[in-house]
């Protein structure tokens, strides 16, 4: 068997919008990397390091005979549908993907002896905060209220009860609003019918959407508009080498919330990229949204105690600049993998 400080990391969904900037992050310090990705929704010219094999996580053939050719030591599984309307109105399809297929992973590691296993887990186990004002911290009762934040908690149980029954270390990271793209400019968010807001927002601004919607300005926070902590996706993916590390380094299995502790309002948002771009975006006033809570915000002290974690890009305007970015090398043609 392999030493499990060297053997290689398999990074399933590597292809996608958040795995595929860990991946460029692994392969810029030299790591061993095969990512797993059947490319619903990722892009093979994301995939900037490593090797890429077409395939699903929920095939364990596939997955078995992967782990043991790349001699895999470690696991980041990002692959996961991930859209929250869809979830509730296709909730089969969430829980087959997103439960299902990680306990057939979950299987697979298991008996391929693998050591370390990093998950991509959501906010969205939180459901509505009991206290909106206070950030989240990670031993608030879970209580999601869509199939998509309930099919992430099946899975953290099932990898933490795995691993009370094994060898196998975990970390679970909990993601709040993720956005913005590679400062390189190589690879973003390219999703079809994207819905995260600063996505959506700075298609708006470059024409690719006629006008952004707000839902809801009228809730309890300062400017009427719902509060949430978005987070740089390259910190994002920093914060999983760290947890990589940590475990590597004899690290005990934990959870932790990944952001920046402060949040920012829709309006904020707006702001920001009406002033990054130089002109204002149409914007069109809707009523709240069912579930939508007026803050979420993460709880970091256990991140920066457990993890050697320093972000580099805690900065809306940064966030912002990056994602329009990404949107103008889009619209120019460009493609993943090919620098600005």
């Amino acid at each position: 068997m392999q030493d499990q400080q060297s053997g290689a990391i398999l990074v399933t969904g590597g292809a996608g919008y958040i795995g595929s900037h860990v991946v460029k992050l692994l392969g810029e310090r030299g790591e061993r990397v095969v990512v797993l990705d059947d490319l619903s929704t990722g892009n093979r010219e994301a995939v900037l390091y490593g090797e890429l094999v077409e395939g699903n996580t929920g095939d364990q053939t596939l997955v078995a005979n992967v782990l043991k050719r790349y001699g895999v030591t470690t696991v980041m599984h990002f692959a996961a549908h991930t859209i929250v309307p869809e979830s509730v109105e296709k909730p089969l399809k969430y829980y087959g993907n997103n439960t299902a297929c990680t306990r057939n992973l979950l299987e697979c590691c298991d008996e391929a002896g693998v050591k370390n296993f990093i998950f991509s887990s959501t906010a969205a186990t939180y459901g509505i905060p009991e206290d909106a004002s206070k950030p989240c911290i990670e031993t608030l009762p879970t209580a999601p209220i869509n199939p998509y934040g309930t099919s992430k908690l099946m899975s953290e149980k099932m990898l933490q009860d795995l691993d009370a029954a094994s060898s196998m270390n975990h970390v679970i990271l909990r993601y709040f609003n993720v956005a913005g793209s590679d400062p390189d400019g190589r690879i973003g968010q390219s999703t079809k019918n994207a819905t995260l807001l600063i996505k959506v927002a700075a298609e708006v601004a470059l024409g690719k959407r006629d006008q952004l919607y707000v839902y809801g300005t009228d809730y309890p926070t300062p400017d009427g508009t719902g509060i949430r902590d978005y987070i740089h996706v390259s910190d994002l993916a920093s914060a999983h080498l760290s947890a990589l590390d940590y475990l590597k380094n004899g690290g005990e299995s934990t959870l932790v919330n990944c952001g920046y502790g402060r949040g920012y309002s829709v309006r904020e948002v707006i702001d920001a990229v009406n002033k990054i771009h130089g002109s204002s975006i149409k914007v069109i006033e809707e009523d709240r949204r069912a579930g939508d809570p007026p803050a979420l915000i993460a709880a970091v002290d256990k991140i920066h105690q457990t993890l050697d974690w320093k972000p580099q890009n805690d900065d809306l305007d940064v966030i912002v600049k990056t994602s329009l970015d990404w949107e103008r090398h889009l619209m120019s043609g460009g493609k993943p993998g090919v620098a600005v």
